[in-house]
């Protein structure tokens, strides 16, 4: 791992009961005891296996369709599967909870870290920190635990003997664990990564900030006013505190998604990702699947761009699509692997206020021409990279162009955001080799897809999984948490002043001259009386599109009904007010055989 540069082997940390396993005859024992964490090593070695399990959920298949399915940003795409978490329909406990058992037996680990770390043999600000660490991943697992199901087994003491019962603790209960956790937690981590927790390991500006959202959701929760102005007063200290924590925002927002800068100033926190055969996810040469930890995020709204050959730009005059000829695309690493899982949700509202509206363009990303967030989050331009010669006369070339395709050169697909008048063959008046997509046209086979993580650097083995970092925390949200705490504080106008920083910033091009730029800047300030809760949520989208947010966004402001039957068709139909809460996992579930019967959340 990069974030931790210790030795440990990746079969060093097994799986512990949370204290609802159930016991089989053999009476297996945890390889991990009390004595493993009476060295500075043993703790170290806790603590590092909590982050590696970190990256077996942020960017693999199961756990980023559960985080960002079923809300008003994604729908299915043509290889989505069941599409339960999409729509609603017959989600149950059998098929939802990828996290549950390894956030409760890191949970576990720490209670020994931390029980059993205290005494080590080590400085006391090294130790300090190593526990402040230790509080931190405790607070982290269960901050997201209590977001996705609610009241949740707690437990603070390390457990060495498997039990076959388990129970449920209020909510409220395990929001103070977290909001005790983090505090001690940011007064004992340094300002910026220290060794041995180096890359972007937890520090005391991502303390405090995942403590603004603790206090921003329990807020929320209850509606109380000290946690909004405690969440409001965090977000002001870190950004007051910038330079010390070696934060800051990049001026131009598509820097933050350049591979060189994953690690850079506007990263908080990540989860790092590798292909060292050594930790048992990877094989030399093997193609990524769809498990492990393995990081698989920048394949997940890639359309099967290799095989648009069936695709016009213009439907014909009876309305059907119509044969554009041989594809000009082949399948490399800069456009990415195909998976065809979820896409922006473009489709059209047919009845209500929405009507004849789509999420994706005419809500969230609007202001195209001058918020170059839309152009910096997704492609829409695909430029040929294979050599395919058309003539007037071949069989599939209705448009009656010839044509052969320069990789690197011509454009093979051009999605806009607006319709192209014209015949098929020209945008404009000008002869086109290409095909042209336009919104209208968009479906779950071809749309644009999400290009912040695509990861270049492999080369000729473009199947294999991504080595980049999944980035959970960006200093960009520093602002938006504060914006909201302030907005649910009464405080309208310091909101837009913080939503307004990062307005001001999506403004800016390279391209742009310095006046173009001060222009564009002024064009997109927002006044108090522009702030609202759909405001916030709409700035959300533009801001962290994809970032493994969406679901928990919805949740936390009380707006995921609402939203889901606002903008998203094929999931309205079917959600609930009880699905706010995700299904506790069957497995849970089944193995409590001792004492009361675990509850199951309501609906499910």
């Amino acid at each position: 791992m990069k974030s931790i540069k210790i030795l440990i082997t990746a079969g060093l940390i097994v799986a512990l009961s949370s204290g609802c396993e159930k016991v089989l005859e053999e009476h297996p024992q945890s390889q991990i005891v009390p004595s493993y964490f009476n060295s500075p090593s043993g703790v170290l070695g806790g603590i590092a296996g909590v982050y590696n399990d970190i990256r077996s959920q942020w960017g693999t298949e199961g756990f980023t369709v559960e985080m960002q399915a079923g809300t008003d940003e994604f729908i299915q795409g043509v290889n989505a599967g069941t599409g339960n978490a999409y729509t609603y329909n017959g989600l149950n406990s059998s098929n939802f909870g990828s996290a549950w058992g390894v956030a409760f037996q890191d949970i576990n680990t720490l209670n020994g870290v931390l029980q059993y770390g205290q005494t080590i043999d080590l400085n006391e600000t090294t130790r300090k920190q190593y526990l402040a660490q230790a509080k931190f991943l405790r607070a982290f697992w269960y901050f997201y635990l209590v977001q996705t199901w609610g009241d949740v087994p707690l437990h603070t003491e390390f457990i060495t003997e498997a039990s076959q019962a388990a129970t449920r603790q209020p909510a409220a209960e395990v929001y103070e664990l977290i909001i005790k956790d983090l505090t001690e937690a940011a007064a004992d981590l340094p300002n910026q990564p220290t060794a041995p927790f180096l890359g972007k390991a937890a520090t005391k500006p991502v303390a405090q900030f995942l403590l603004a959202k603790a206090y921003l959701t329990r807020g929320w929760l209850n509606n109380t006013a000290s946690d909004f102005t405690a969440a409001a007063k965090l977000c002001d200290e870190i950004i007051a505190n910038k330079s010390a924590y070696g934060l800051d925002l990049w001026q131009d927002y598509g820097d933050a998604f350049v591979p060189a800068n994953d690690y850079g100033k506007e990263t908080m926190f990540v989860s790092d990702h590798v292909l060292d055969p050594k930790y048992g996810y990877y094989s030399v040469g093997g193609a990524a699947g769809g498990g492990a930890a393995q990081n698989l995020s920048p394949w997940f709204t890639n359309w099967n761009y290799p095989n648009n050959s069936g695709i016009n730009s213009i439907k014909n005059a009876a309305g059907v699509f119509t044969n554009s000829g041989t594809s000009g695309m082949i399948r490399d690493s800069y456009y990415g692997r195909p998976y065809v899982r979820m896409r922006p949700n473009s489709d059209k509202q047919l009845t209500g206020t929405r009507a004849g509206k789509n999420y994706f363009l005419d809500q969230a990303f609007t202001n195209r021409d001058v918020d170059s967030r839309f152009a910096n989050s997704f492609y829409t331009v695909y430029i040929s990279n294979t050599a395919v010669t058309n003539t007037p006369t071949t069989a599939n070339n209705t448009r009656g162009i010839g044509y052969t395709t320069v990789p690197g050169s011509d454009t093979a697909v051009w999605l806009p955001d607006y319709e192209v008048p014209g015949a098929p063959q020209f945008v404009g008046s000008r002869p086109f080799k290409g095909i042209v997509v336009p919104p209208s046209l968009w479906n779950n086979g071809i749309y644009p897809a999400l290009k912040k993580y695509m990861d270049p650097s492999r080369g000729a083995n473009f199947n294999d999984p991504s080595t980049r970092p999944c980035v959970l925390y960006r200093f960009s949200d520093v602002y938006l948490t504060g914006a909201e705490a302030n907005f649910k504080a009464g405080d309208a106008s310091k909101a837009a002043t913080m939503i307004n920083v990062l307005r001001q910033r999506a403004a800016f091009r390279k391209t742009n001259s310095t006046a173009q730029n001060t222009a564009a800047a002024t064009a997109m300030n927002i006044t108090a009386a522009d702030v609202t809760l759909d405001f916030i949520l709409d700035e959300r989208s533009r801001e962290f599109f994809g970032e493994w947010q969406r679901w928990h966004d919805l949740v936390r402001t009380r707006s995921l009904v609402r939203r889901v039957q606002e903008w998203n068709k094929e999931a309205a139909p079917y959600i609930k007010d009880f699905h706010m809460l995700r299904p506790i996992p069957q497995s849970q579930i089944d193995r409590v055989v001792e004492g009361p019967k675990f509850p199951q959340n309501t609906g499910y």
